[in-house]
This record gives C-alpha cells, sequence and structure tokens, in this order.
C-alpha cells in the first residue's frame, strides 16, 4: 500500500519548507509514504527547497498554469508512480499534517473513495464572517448538485483512492475543489468528511482575491458541472418556468375570450404566451439533446478509464 501526499506549490520558498516539516512519512496502514510536489512555474526557490526536504517527486510547468491543472497533473503523476491512495494539502501549511491518518481511514477502511477535510470555519480567526457564511452557503450548493454530505467544500485537504483518481476531470481552470465533488457524487463515488485542524495564518490566500469574484467563479462552477452532468433535469427545470408561465397567460385568454367574446381578442398576451411556449419547448429539446451528448460523454470517459488503468498496470509491470 502505498501513499503518496502531493502539494501544488506556485513560489512557495518561503512556506514549503514549514509545510514539509510537518508531513509524515510513516503512517498505520500504509507500507510507503512518498512526496510529490506540482511547481506550477515558480519564479522562486521553490524546487530547490522541495529537493532539500528531500521530496520523492517533482512535476514541473514551464509557466504558471492555474491551481486546476497543478492538481490534475499532480494525480497523473502519482498514479504512475503506483499510487493506492493520494492526499493532496495546500504548501501554505493551512492544514494539520497530523490529521493525515484521519483522512486516509476511511479509504482503508473501504468505506469511502474520497475524503474531504472538514475544517472548523466558525473558529478560523482570520475567516471575515462574511467569508465563513459564503463558505457555508457554498457548500451546501455542492451538497444539494452533487447529492453528498461534504461538510466542508472548498477544502483542499482530501484524501483520494486510486480507483477515484483515474476517473476524475477537471475542466474548469479556477479550482478544483467544487468540480472533483460534484463530478464524484454524479458518478456515484462514496465521498465522506472527517474534521480537521488548521494551522497558523501564514499569508493570504492566491484563490481568493475577492470575495465577489470567488462567489461568481464558484456558482459558475457549479452551474456548469450541473449541466454537464445532469443536463436533462437543468433544461426541464428551466424550460418548465417559460411554458408554464405561457400556458398560464394561454388560460387566462381563453377566460377573456369565454366571457368578453370578440369584443377585446387580447392579442398581445396571446402572443406572448405563444413566445413562452415555444420558448419553453426549445429548452426541453435541448435537454433532450444535451443528454444524449451526456450519454456520449459517459461512454467516452468509460474508455478514458480503461486507457489509464492498462497504462498504470503497464508502468507498474516495467518497474517490477
Amino acid at each position: 500500500m502505498k501513499l503518496i501526499i502531493q502539494i501544488p506549490c506556485y513560489n512557495e520558498e518561503s512556506t514549503l519548507g514549514i509545510t514539509l516539516a510537518e508531513l509524515p512519512r510513516e503512517i498505520p496502514g500504509v507500507d510507503q509514504v512518498e512526496w510529490l510536489i506540482i511547481n506550477d512555474g515558480s519564479l522562486d526557490r521553490t524546487v530547490e527547497v522541495a529537493r532539500e526536504w528531500g521530496v520523492d517527486h517533482i512535476v514541473s510547468f514551464e509557466h504558471n498554469q492555474g491551481l486546476a491543472r497543478g492538481f490534475m497533473a499532480g494525480l497523473e503523476a502519482c498514479l504512475k508512480a503506483g499510487a493506492d491512495i493520494i492526499v493532496n494539502t495546500d504548501a501554505d501549511n493551512q492544514y494539520n499534517a497530523g490529521d493525515i491518518p484521519r483522512l486516509v481511514e476511511p479509504i482503508l477502511a473501504g468505506r469511502a473513495e474520497i475524503v474531504v477535510g472538514a475544517r472548523p470555519i466558525r473558529q478560523i480567526k482570520h475567516f471575515s464572517p462574511i467569508k465563513k457564511c459564503l463558505q457555508g452557503l457554498g457548500s451546501w450548493a455542492v451538497r444539494v448538485a452533487s447529492n453528498t454530505k461534504v461538510a466542508d467544500a472548498p477544502s483542499g485537504f482530501r484524501a483520494i483512492s486510486r480507483n477515484a483518481a483515474m476517473q476524475l476531470n477537471v475542466f474548469n481552470e479556477y479550482t478544483y475543489t467544487l468540480e472533483t465533488i460534484i463530478q464524484a457524487g454524479q458518478k456515484g463515488m462514496a465521498i465522506t468528511s472527517v474534521p480537521i485542524h488548521t494551522n497558523g495564518y501564514l499569508r493570504p490566500s492566491r484563490l481568493v482575491k475577492s470575495i465577489s469574484a470567488y462567489v461568481r467563479r464558484s456558482l459558475l462552477t457549479i452551474l456548469r458541472i450541473f449541466i454537464t452532468y445532469r443536463p436533462l433535469e437543468f433544461f426541464m427545470l428551466l424550460g418548465s418556468v417559460p411554458f408554464s408561465l405561457g400556458f398560464l397567460l394561454g388560460v387566462r385568454w381563453l377566460i377573456l375570450f369565454a366571457f368578453e367574446g370578440t369584443q377585446r381578442s387580447h392579442v398581445p398576451s396571446l402572443v406572448l404566451a405563444a413566445i413562452l411556449i415555444l420558448i419553453g419547448f426549445q429548452l426541453w429539446v435541448f435537454g433532450l439533446v444535451a443528454d444524449l451528448l451526456s450519454a456520449n460523454r459517459k461512454l467516452l470517459e468509460d474508455i478514458q478509464l480503461r486507457l489509464r488503468r492498462t497504462e498504470i498496470e503497464t508502468n507498474t509491470n516495467l518497474k517490477k
């Protein structure tokens, strides 16, 4: 059983050493623990610091690619290195490394494929009241969209089984946290949360540069993934709004016509009813087409999963 701890890094020379100093090399139930960093185009001594601390694997981008691409590159490298469990943490030492055994325990016990560390949001001093409220609201929205019970969706401290890692795909370029949970939930993976501790505040978040921008991007991510994985439900619900309004206007026109005859034709309301009904019907057609495309996407994902498994098994056999 091999566990690899991956850390996305972008100009982290001042905090990476602190983070690595806390990481374990031995975990109960795990035979081998290795470290991997994703150097996302750092311009400082991030790679040198990683080598000084004996990091086992280093994945480097020539230019900054963003957190989401770095996360996926890390998963690919961990799988190729033979990881059975992958733990993702941040380079700013936000998460307490002592909680890693607690994080991987549900996977070792076979109860979950993805485990997300739930931070004590209300107790984090450097989080403003607005941010705490928005974190809770965002987690609720992700729970609804993914049909899971993840307590802290934006948390990047998580453990992922080998099987789950092979099935994940991130389309968003901003962050992976929300998308991977919704995606895993829609695929029926077992996801759970465990309470974790956080460390002191070392630097401002590079992901949340402003609350409004973070909320806007998070909502767009949730909406996009919901459309991708449940298109028929989304467009049926969306189309029901104009269709229902048009239907009610049509009923109103019939009632008025029955009582008033042709004295007042109410043509504008009849035209509006027809337009709304047509819009609703078109949205339903979009839903059917998107559902067919979704079925095709699932077939492509199955092919991708088989190719990944074949590639990883081939690499494993070559190493043996």
